[in-house]
């Protein structure tokens, strides 16, 4: 019976011994999954002052695309998840792409093969598929018969000879494996139900389970953090490790990622990708301390955490092993929170490429003072043009809209007036809310109250009923586009 502890607990790591990596697959873009996951690894190697690697792990040829490493890349720097060894960097144990370790891979397989502890198979695609759908049918698990497992040397030179195509497959040992998780405690495998899974393609082209296991040992991994998905390959990389007289690592099994509705993710949920978080206006720091609370829980009421933070406080003890529910309203209250302590000029450096993109001119003086009014309205950065659009367009509305609710067309027509006149006779250069506001305080006194007031030239000026105050909006506009969008709403109001 194979076994192994886990006895490197938190309170029992010694500092600068752990090595963790995240080893993503360039077949698709980086996702929050992947992302949380690198994350986990990060906090956890910092706070035992380790080293966190980035491995690619491209042997899928055929699926495996440069675009897709450049975004994971991309991805994981914007995040601030530095890598001490990787691609790029290089490290004690590179190469760190799996594509350029094939001659590692072909001297630990042919080892296993020397030692009888794996085998060729030359059972073809149709005979696969045909056991399977046999071993269903009759209700067992698909896994494979061994037809080629005890094959003589003989008939494997006469096959490879014969340039038959084959695969290499690893002799499970038949026993149970047992493991403690870090995360959900001792878990129990019947490698019987396992089968003999394939490692090679053959000997040079690894797949999956093998060449983790052969990377984490050459890179003297110590700590394999992942997500739940991966406890089925558990099994088979201890009995490799077994096999191969490698230490066993400390294993990890991190909760999975659902919607609202507890189901897989799906777009609407969420399941895009970092970069495509980046580009709608979310902040790395909100991303990272979202990402933080997708399955681990601080155990008090404090929601807001640095990265620095994360990295003293994060432990394996509170993480849950039920799934994380992905909100994006949290996100979004979360990202809003960073948005709002932002110095101004950073925030003002964010936002000018949404209203370059749009069009839209403005100078450095005009944009702080539209990101100063706006800035605890902000969700995420591209809300800005939403949000502050008006400023440089006013759209159409119901000229209903103008009237107060305590008022009528009359009143709101009157006041209008009384405004355009009184803001006329500001010259240019004093058009400013200093100025404005004496006018707007007898103003008020006149019509009997703010609301008579305020609330239709708000209207006027940003074409909606939620605004920021019009004083402030009018000295943005400056005081040719304030006349000309009071004008505007007269008209409007002299028409119903």
């Amino acid at each position: 019976m194979l076994h192994t502890s886990y006895f490197m607990t938190n309170k029992f790591i010694k500092m600068g011994v752990v090595r963790t990596r995240i080893a993503p697959s360039p077949t698709g873009f980086l996702h929050i999954g992947t992302a949380r996951t690198a994350l986990f690894n990060y906090i956890f190697t910092k706070k035992y002052q380790g080293q966190f690697v980035l491995r690619i792990e491209d042997t899928d040829i055929e699926r495996s695309d440069e675009k897709f490493e450049m975004d994971i890349i991309e991805g994981l720097k914007w995040l601030g998840l530095n890598w001490d060894e990787g691609p790029e960097i290089g490290g004690d144990y590179a190469p760190y792409r799996q594509s350029e370790r094939n001659y590692t891979y072909a001297k630990y397989t042919q080892k296993l093969l020397d030692e009888n502890k794996a085998y060729y198979c030359f059972c073809s695609q149709e005979e696969l598929e045909a056991q399977r759908a046999d071993l269903i049918s009759e209700g067992l698990a698909p896994i494979y018969s061994g037809k080629c497992r005890n094959l003589s040397k003989e008939e494997i030179a006469e096959k490879l000879n014969g340039n038959n195509k084959y695969i290499i497959r690893f002799k499970m040992p038949g026993k149970k494996i047992f493991f403690d998780d870090m995360i959900r405690g001792n878990l129990e495998f019947d490698t019987e139900l396992v089968g003999d899974f394939a490692i090679a393609k053959n000997i040079g082209i690894p797949l999956y389970n093998f060449a983790v296991v052969v990377d984490d040992f050459e890179m003297k991994i110590t700590h394999i953090i992942r997500g739940e998905d991966h406890i089925s390959n558990t099994p088979k990389q201890i009995a490799l490790c077994e096999a191969l007289d490698f230490p066993i690592l400390q294993y990890a099994h991190l909760p999975l990622i659902l919607g609202h509705d507890r189901s897989k993710m799906s777009k609407r949920d969420g399941a895009t990708s970092i970069i495509e978080y980046k580009k709608q206006g979310f902040l790395p720091e909100a991303m990272i301390n979202f990402m933080a609370l997708l399955g681990w829980n601080p155990g008090t009421n404090k929601e807001i955490f640095s990265i620095k933070e994360l990295e003293k406080e994060f432990s394996m003890e509170r993480i849950q092993k039920s799934g994380a529910i992905f909100n994006i309203q949290k996100l979004e209250s979360i990202n809003a929170h960073y948005i709002k302590k932002m110095t101004l000029e950073k925030l003002a450096d964010l936002c000018a490429p949404y209203f370059k993109k749009a069009g839209y001119k403005t100078n450095d003086e005009k944009l702080k003072k539209i990101i100063k009014l706006e800035q605890e309205r902000i969700k995420k950065i591209s809300d800005i043009l939403e949000i502050a659009k008006f400023f440089f367009e006013p759209s159409d509305y119901l000229a209903e809209i103008l009237i107060w609710k305590k008022s009528n067309k009359e009143k709101a027509l009157a006041t209008l007036k009384d405004v355009l006149k009184n803001f006329e006779s500001v010259a240019d250069n004093n058009f400013n809310i200093q100025n404005l506001k004496p006018i707007l305080d007898i103003l008020t006194e006149k019509h009997n109250g703010a609301g008579e007031v305020f609330w239709p030239l708000r209207v006027a000026l940003s074409s909606q009923e939620s605004s920021p105050p019009p004083l402030e909006i009018a000295e943005i506009l400056d005081k040719k586009e304030t006349l000309k969008r009071i004008k505007i709403a007269i008209d409007k109001l002299m028409q119903i």
